[in-house]
């Protein structure tokens, strides 16, 4: 009997050995990667020290972005990334995957049932979405779907929210990020800017408009009173968040949308002196001491992912929502600002270190757009078939793994709003942009390869090109079902850019 006992015992432990030894053979399923999306609010293309066109530029120059630049060494650069020209519909498409045109919430929202558009002479603004994005669809003017971080956390992510939401105008349920998919919310709420971004202010405008809070940041109160910029709060509260993430040893999203460096323009304290003494004007380098601190987020993230042992199985997306603002120093060579068609109002820094996939320090030329977000980061996950309910946005998986990928798919921007910036539509196709400008029903052509700066209207010179550009932006716009303004005069909409040719 003891002898019986002594082989069964010696079999089970063969059989265990054997069993560990194949399993060590096989090759180890990698988790699920850890995804933080560091989305900057009002960045423009060359607002930073990493070079995003062909040459340096003198901003390039001027401005420090070590993190930045750390991270274009680790990943992929791409060079023609695209935003909506202002912020609420940037933030809509990335959390739906469709195009502006389609959801229609083609200008900033704040007050319920408010529109922020002013009065034109010439046309009227459609009834847009002025009410943003709802988890509930009998909301009246807002765009409901699943989002973004829905679909994350059905496929077992721990969704984290981290500074400027502005999907929900104040008094709807989307303007509580834990209504639209996310497990935390720290600092977002409807509103699209700080009330200040000093701690001493509580980050509210009470001190300096009496009474006013809606633009108050909510969940920060215990560094009101404190010397301390809003981006260290935000980055502070973040950091825990992740690092309670890693102990459950739980797949994070982390959307760390920081304020900055959207207007009101305060400096940063840890950063002015130098600019001063660099000759900057206090304009010039208050911007230059948001753009340095919001840096510094990137690098103490990047930093705390390394020290809890998980960057290496850790995605990291750096992207801007649109342009620089007018009032800020232009980002030459391209043309035009925030809330304009010209690729100073759309064109955006987009970084991505994806650790074993991209190639450190590559550059993709390839143009993509904000919605193209949604179906990229669900595919990284490993959700592929939630990614293939993006409407409008396309995977970039490939391209960030180096393998070509054609570059002829048109693009759509449509802004039908009269604030700020006359209402227009924008297509783009390869190298060739259509602006058509829906008040004097002008269209404007341009070769960005040949022409970054659209100083060469081409739109009469090359008129075969001019009409089947613009018949192409006519079936967008069809096909999205977009919006176009009332002329006043007659009542009737605005043309479609192809019945201007007949």
């Amino acid at each position: 009997m003891m002898l019986i006992r002594t082989s069964l015992l010696f079999l089970a432990m063969v059989f265990s050995a054997n069993k560990a030894m194949a399993q060590n053979q096989q090759p180890k399923k990698k988790n699920q990667p850890n995804i933080v999306f560091f989305f900057v609010d009002d960045m423009g293309w060359q607002d930073t020290s990493v070079p995003f066109f062909k040459e340096v530029t003198e901003l390039n120059k001027r401005y420090k972005t070590p993190n930045m630049e750390r991270m274009a060494h680790d990943g992929m650069k791409f060079t023609q990334a695209y935003a909506s020209a202002v912020c609420s519909p940037s933030r809509i498409s990335l959390m739906t995957g469709m195009n502006a045109a389609r959801h229609r919430v083609t200008n900033w929202t704040l007050k319920k049932d408010v529109s922020p558009d002013t009065e034109n002479p010439v046309v009227e603004s459609p009834q847009w979405n002025v009410n943003g994005l709802s988890p509930d669809s009998s909301v009246p003017y807002t765009i409901s779907a699943k989002t973004l971080p829905t679909l994350l956390s059905k496929g077992g992510y721990q969704t984290i929210h981290v500074g400027k939401a502005h999907f929900g105008a104040e008094g709807t349920p989307g303007e509580d990020p834990l209504n639209l998919g996310f497990k935390v919310n720290i600092g977002g709420h409807a509103a699209g800017g700080p009330g200040s971004y000093l701690g001493i202010h509580d980050f509210s405008a009470d001190w300096r408009d009496a009474g006013n809070h809606i633009w108050d940041i909510p969940d920060l109160e215990k560094y009101h009173g404190q010397e301390i910029y809003l981006t260290e709060a935000l980055t502070r509260e973040a950091l825990k968040e992740v690092s309670k993430s890693v102990e459950k040893e739980q797949p994070f999203y982390l959307y760390m949308s920081h304020y900055a460096i959207h207007a009101p323009w305060e400096k940063d304290k840890r950063y002015y002196q130098k600019y001063i003494e660099q000759g900057f004007s206090e304009h010039e380098a208050t911007y230059a001491t948001m753009i340095e601190g919001m840096d510094k987020s990137l690098g103490d993230i990047m930093d705390h992912l390394e020290n809890l042992g998980v960057s290496d199985n850790t995605i990291i997306v750096f992207m801007s929502d649109n342009g620089a603002h007018k009032q800020v120093p232009q980002n030459k060579p391209l043309r035009g600002h925030k809330l304009s068609p010209y690729e100073g109002g759309i064109r955006v820094p987009l970084l991505v270190k994806w650790p074993d996939e991209t190639k450190p320090n590559s550059v993709n030329e390839d143009y993509v757009i904000i919605e193209d977000i949604f179906p990229t980061f669900l595919e990284m996950a490993g959700l592929k078939e939630a990614a293939q309910t993006s409407m409008d946005g396309h995977s970039f998986v490939r391209k960030l793994k180096g393998k070509k990928s054609s570059n002829t798919r048109p693009l759509l921007w449509h802004y039908p709003n009269t604030y700020y910036n006359p209402p227009y539509s924008v297509v783009r196709k390869g190298d060739w942009k259509l602006i058509y400008h829906h008040v004097d029903q002008k269209l404007e052509l341009y070769n960005l390869n040949d022409d970054i700066g659209e100083s060469t209207d081409l739109s009469e010179k090359e008129l075969d090109r001019t009409m089947e550009m613009a018949q192409l932006m006519t079936k967008l716009l069809k096909d999205t079902d977009a919006q176009m303004p009332t002329i006043k005069a007659t009542g009737k909409p605005v043309p479609y850019p192809s019945e201007l040719l007949k």
